[in-house]
């Protein structure tokens, strides 16, 4: 079981780097207003949230591996787990919205400002901060 928390914990760092940068992105592709540096964005934008979005399934498919394995009649009582999970909950909805703004920004039909992305791009580090808490601490 250890090896599955290695990898369950490589895959979830690996797909938040890509989760923090791609927001990051949309701050930059949002300020721009060359077409050729937008192209370019476009390109990023869709190479980067296709290779992580593996990452997010990996994370995703070994977190519920070590719930099951860990048993989960024992953890369904603590409520920190139940948190921890509504908010990777919250982050994988927040992934596959990404995605829709990558498609949005590949047809020109971006509607915010970066000002937006910029707030946008601060979820993901909120919700880090809480799960790795919660997993750590386990208050209650």
């Amino acid at each position: 079981m250890l090896w599955i928390k290695a990898f369950h914990i490589i895959f979830m760092v690996t797909w938040f780097a890509g989760i923090f940068y791609l927001p990051r992105l949309f701050v930059y592709h949002a300020m721009s207003e060359d077409k050729a540096t937008q192209a370019q964005f476009k390109i990023m934008e869709r190479k980067l949230y296709y290779f992580v979005t593996p990452f997010m399934i990996l994370t995703t498919a070994l977190g519920l591996w070590m719930l099951y394995g860990y048993a989960w009649m024992a953890y369904k009582s603590m409520g920190w787990l139940h948190i921890k999970l509504v908010l990777v909950s919250i982050l994988i909805g927040y992934h596959f919205y990404c995605g829709k703004l990558v498609k949005e920004f590949a047809a020109d039909r971006n509607q915010r400002s970066h000002v937006f992305y910029r707030w946008f791009n601060e979820l993901p580090v909120l919700i880090l901060f809480a799960v790795v808490l919660l997993a750590v601490i386990k208050p209650f």
